[in-house]
């Protein structure tokens, strides 16, 4: 089975080398890396090219265009799926997401469709250096669109999956309007409308190593007032017809 991770970076030039070695480390079958850099002004792009030539299970993919989480991850499974990778994951890279986990997430797969990292389910937590703010609208925020949304996980927002192929080829995932955060439940959305079989994995959800957080108030806020969008523009959506 042949497993790519996508990791979006845009300023992570500390973080990248770091993340490489830790993911390898973990030695799971059939692992490759995709790395879509944004552009990075601080040289990330540079540090991914030279990974690539180290390592023969990594490539690098230099977007242009509007920054954006969320297209990031459209240009990364547009280029998988048009290869033979089985399996298609998401992971940021800041150490937010433990490598260690890799090998459970995998492990799940045997029996979801798609794998997702969560931070609310038993055995899950957040860094206890949030702040209180943070902490209650991250909750608030996951329950609210779980709720609105009708789907059937803890973790709505986080970017720690992997996801099955024939699922990610079921979804319009290219027509996914959103940009940012909100992009990631609204992926899970289509995913859930799809039929698909969900597990997850508890994991700890540590603040990141070097560099700046992209997280703020602003963004969660803005995801929680997009979850009414999101239901409305899908609310006749089933696999085989346009959005």
């Amino acid at each position: 089975m042949k497993i790519t991770i996508i990791i979006p970076t845009y300023n992570e030039a500390e973080n990248l080398p770091l993340l490489i070695e830790a993911i390898q480390a973990q030695q799971v079958p059939g692992l490759h890396i995709l790395i879509v850099d944004d552009m990075s002004p601080d040289g990330t792009g540079d540090i991914a090219d030279a990974l690539a030539k180290q390592h023969k299970n990594i490539e690098v993919l230099h977007r242009q265009g509007p920054r954006g989480l969320g297209r990031a991850y459209v240009y990364g499974f547009d280029h998988m799926l048009r290869g033979d990778t089985d399996v298609i994951g998401q992971m940021d890279c800041d150490f937010s997401h433990p490598p260690e986990k890799l090998p459970e997430l995998v492990a799940k797969l045997a029996e979801s469709d798609l794998a997702l990292g969560s931070r609310y389910i038993p055995g899950g937590s957040v860094d206890e250096k949030w702040p209180l703010w943070r902490k209650a609208l991250s909750r608030w925020g996951n329950f609210y669109a779980r709720t609105i949304l009708g789907l059937p996980v803890k973790d709505v927002t986080g970017a720690f999956r992997l996801w099955r192929r024939e699922l990610l080829e079921k979804i319009p995932y290219q027509q996914v309007v959103s940009s940012g955060y909100v992009f990631l439940y609204e992926i899970l959305y289509l995913a859930h409308r799809a039929g698909a079989r969900f597990g997850e994995v508890p994991f700890h959800f540590a603040d990141r190593r070097f560099g700046q957080s992209k997280m703020r108030f602003a963004v969660q806020i803005e995801a929680a007032l997009r979850v009414w969008q999101v239901r409305w523009r899908y609310r006749n959506w089933r696999p085989g017809r346009q959005p």
